[in-house]
């Protein structure tokens, strides 16, 4: 069985992780944010961010960012649990 996209443990890979610290951007922190607010009212806990997470297509975990994977999980989730409708995010983005 092959490994799963979010699992890097002993893919062979030239390539170093980059692991140089950055600014968090604005988005970046309202996520972190919205993350912890939402697990403060046991909306969602630390498991469902990492499934969310993990069960993310392959192609769009390698294309996303760290708190990109965040966003997709928290609004899976969310649907999951009828909190969100299907594309309400999508819905309110485009008006």
């Amino acid at each position: 069985m092959d490994p799963a996209v979010h699992d890097r443990g002993g893919w062979p890979i030239d390539a170093p992780i980059d692991r140089s610290e950055h600014e968090l951007a604005d988005w970046e922190l309202l996520a972190d944010a919205l993350v912890g607010a939402l697990l403060r009212r046991r909306l969602m806990n630390v498991d469902e961010l990492r499934r969310g997470i993990e069960s993310m297509p392959p192609e769009d975990y390698e294309h996303a960012s760290y708190y990109e994977r965040w966003l997709h999980s928290m609004e899976t989730i969310l649907t999951e649990k009828g909190v969100l409708e299907p594309g309400e995010v999508d819905r309110r983005l485009a008006t």
